[in-house]
């Protein structure tokens, strides 16, 4: 469970560790392409969005959406929106928790959108609004990204770029590994990054959607 009790200023104490923004020549044709493909995986999902708010709101009570504060590019602050996939206020008892598997908060539609990403599908629009991208690390909650960054030096490093909807790291890791560990991939990606590496992770994130194998 995730420390509690930090006053603002240690909450701030990663931005300093950031270093510059990642500078790329691939970056402007990545924006273009990622308000291009979002806008149309949007249009084209609607329909299975409005299915699963349907079966959310007959499975368990409570909001079909589930919105929360995540750390984004060089440390700005902005809020995701996801389909709803744990009983609703359930954080309220258990507190903010890591990403397990078999995560007993998760409702039994829950397990299956987790596992197909389609819980995320709304966060297209945090894509096309420009606070995230298609493909780079997956952002985390101010707090986690405090504590993480003290634990486990370089994780902060995550933040040189726009969080992604999916990543190589969500590819490649799973709910069994460490922060540090999924930091490292993270890393990895940054290091290699470009248009093949992005197209590579799209393809693997369209086979986990599609065969609800791989990891998140």
């Amino acid at each position: 469970m995730v420390k509690n009790g930090h006053n603002e200023s240690e909450k701030e104490l990663y931005i300093e560790k950031i270093g510059e923004v990642l500078q790329h020549p691939y970056m402007p044709m990545k924006h273009v392409l990622d308000v291009v493909f979002a806008s149309i995986i949007l249009l084209i999902t609607s329909p299975v969005i409005l299915l699963f708010m349907l079966l959310i709101r007959l499975d368990t009570p409570g909001n079909v959406f589930y919105s929360q504060e995540r750390v984004g590019l060089m440390g700005k602050k902005f809020k995701v929106t996801k389909l709803r996939s744990m009983y609703d206020g359930i954080e309220k008892k258990s507190g903010a928790m890591w990403a397990q598997k078999n995560d007993p908060r998760v409702t039994k539609i829950g397990h299956f959108m987790r596992k197909t990403r389609i819980d995320e599908l709304p966060q297209l629009w945090s894509v096309i609004k420009g606070d995230m991208s298609l493909i780079g690390p997956r952002p985390e909650r101010p707090n986690f990204t405090e504590q993480f960054s003290k634990e486990y030096p370089g994780f902060e490093q995550r933040l040189r770029i726009k969080p992604g909807l999916s990543g190589y790291a969500q590819v490649h890791g799973g709910y069994d590994i460490t922060p540090g560990e999924k930091a490292q991939l993270d890393v990895y990606y940054i290091e290699h990054y470009g248009f093949w590496l992005d197209l590579k992770i799209f393809f693997e994130t369209i086979k986990t959607v599609l065969t609800g194998e791989g990891a998140r």
